[in-house]
């Protein structure tokens, strides 16, 4: 049965992969074909080649980026968790935070971000801040409506338990959101390089964006496309590390 579903599963992968294939090869063989020049469409080998010949400058670039993203989330998470905990716990906070954030949540964080430039600089701070601002709803939003829905008859038997709210939270409500939690989670691990990344673009130094822009104002698309393919790697990446914590989490709550 185990091997016929992973037979399944190559299979199925076969399909996306061919077609990417295709693509790659179709996009190379018309742009050899045609004679375009690289500084409209590179091809895909012109690609290729700037991972090895800029490669020192591409990575310093790239960890800049993946830093901002990676502390950025981290203070999202962070943040969700204590407000999202403060929110059950005191109704009132709930109801006078609750629909600012959600009026905020209307206005695109491309337009905060020149505030932040101006206010903070040109340096990591306002990239943090940026990530952290466009990761931070969607986990919040998932984590409160996880310890909203939960089956009355748990919350019933914890109160013929004279469980205080405390207790309630630790042992019931909390282990029982981890899954829509973690579904926010994942929405906006795909957020968080590329926030970084148009943070960039807005203003610094250092950083996968701002490389994009030198290399646009440089008509070179055979490195703005790979510090876009970078990009998505990236987000992938931290899409895998959030799905792979989940499964850790979610098997260790079933055994307990």
């Amino acid at each position: 049965m185990i091997n016929l579903e992973i037979i399944d599963k190559v299979k199925n992968s076969m399909y996306p992969i061919a077609t990417f294939l295709f693509i790659l090869i179709f996009w190379q063989s018309v742009v050899e074909v045609l004679r375009v020049p690289q500084y409209i469409l590179p091809t895909p080998i012109d690609i290729i080649n700037v991972f090895f010949k800029d490669y020192q400058n591409l990575s310093m670039h790239a960890m800049v980026t993946i830093g901002e993203a990676i502390f950025g989330f981290i203070v999202a998470i962070i943040i969700s968790l204590i407000i999202g905990i403060l929110m059950d716990f005191v109704l009132i906070i709930k109801k006078c935070l609750y629909p600012i954030m959600l009026v905020t949540q209307m206005i695109p964080t491309i337009i905060i971000a020149p505030l932040f430039m101006i206010w903070f600089g040109f340096g990591t701070m306002p990239k943090i801040l940026m990530v952290t601002l466009t990761c931070f709803f969607p986990i919040l939003i998932s984590f409160v409506d996880g310890i909203e829905n939960i089956d009355k008859d748990y919350l019933n038997l914890f109160k013929t338990m004279n469980s205080n709210k405390i207790n309630t939270f630790i042992h019931l409500k909390f282990p029982m959101s981890m899954d829509k939690f973690f579904s926010g989670l994942k929405i906006s691990s795909t957020y968080a390089v590329m926030a970084a990344t148009v943070a960039e673009w807005l203003g610094g130094t250092k950083g996968l964006g701002v490389y994009m822009l030198r290399s646009k104002s440089a008509y070179a698309l055979d490195k703005v496309f790979a510090s876009t393919i970078l990009v998505v790697i990236f987000s992938l990446i931290f899409v895998g590390i959030v799905q792979a914590i989940k499964k850790v989490v979610i098997k260790h709550r079933l055994e307990d």
